[in-house]
């Protein structure tokens, strides 16, 4: 463990700026784009990017390009590149493109599950019984992602038992890691280390990742303290790719360069180069056509052009 306030040696970084980001862009982006921000992001270090969802194109036109670009990405040596499937037709083209891993997902709030996908959350966990096992038959990891775990659009706050409840059903899919996300961005400190700690007693707190969003610009803090009570594993988003649907105006994943300026400031380990994820996060603002949202890669790039 680090020597500051037991924090961890080293953290796992999950690039989800071609996912995640990507398909909350208005802007449309080449599959030429996508394939060339996955190989950038792959250069720069990252052993996991989240670089397809095989989605109905009609709901996320950003994705209608998935197949094309795990054709097309260079695979790196010791590199997952990870595929969203909502059903066992996602999980077909998931394989049939080579994804290493597929992600699953659910809502912690039961009003977020039926507001979004018109079913309960214990309906829409069952359905990826298939994908699970089918998943375990072709040797791919199995990641489970968990919505609204700090607070919901529509319902507001979130029992602590309720984000248990849906990691204890992802655990019994089989899911090797599970992500707790923030989707609205709502969390702050506390309130991250209590969920957090909620969630582990249903499984291992080093399987468990933070996914926050900066909409109240506590993204940072809250991965701090997450790591404080030994979560050591982060998504994020390449030049804070990816709006908030849910607040106008609102950043959506935290920026990974703000995160790898925190981990260098803090001695921690992330087996990432910062400089090349600036680079790209220029590139790919520059293809979106306006600035990178990420303040430390604005800062960054600033003091080189001095």
């Amino acid at each position: 463990m680090n020597q500051q306030a037991g924090l961890p040696n080293k953290v796992k970084i999950v690039e989800v700026g071609p996912r995640d980001g990507l398909q909350n862009e208005k802007e449309a982006l080449s599959a030429d784009v996508k394939v060339e921000l996955v190989n950038r992001l792959a250069r720069a270090g990252f052993a996991n990017v989240e670089a397809a969802a095989f989605v109905s194109p009609k709901w996320v036109p950003q994705m209608a390009t998935s197949a094309e670009v795990l054709a097309r990405i260079e695979r790196r040596p010791g590199v997952l590149y990870s595929a969203l499937v909502p059903n066992m037709q996602g999980f077909e083209a998931a394989l049939a493109g080579k994804a290493d891993e597929v992600v699953v997902f659910g809502a912690a709030s039961e009003a977020f599950s039926q507001k979004n996908i018109n079913c309960s959350i214990a309906e829409s966990i069952a359905r990826f019984g298939p994908v699970a096992k089918a998943a375990r038959e072709h040797g791919l990891r199995l990641r489970g992602s968990i919505s609204t775990a700090f607070g919901c659009p529509y319902q507001g706050e979130v029992p602590l038992d309720a984000v248990a409840d849906v990691v204890a059903r992802m655990r019994d899919l089989g899911c090797d890691e599970i992500d707790i996300a923030d989707t609205i961005g709502v969390s702050t400190a506390r309130k991250t280390q209590a969920v957090m700690l909620r969630a582990a007693q249903e499984f291992p707190i080093e399987k468990l990742s933070g996914h926050f969003h900066d909409t109240y610009g506590q993204a940072v803090a809250n991965i701090y303290a997450a790591m404080e009570v030994g979560v050591a594993i982060f998504h994020s988003s390449v030049a804070g790719l990816g709006g908030c649907p849910f607040a106008k105006g609102a950043t959506g994943n935290v920026a990974t360069e703000d995160v790898l300026y925190l981990m260098q400031g803090l001695g921690i380990e992330t087996g990432i180069d910062l400089g090349q994820v600036v680079d790209t996060g220029l590139y790919i603002s520059e293809q979106l056509g306006r600035k990178s949202v990420s303040r430390a890669g604005n800062a960054l790039a600033a003091k080189r052009a001095v």
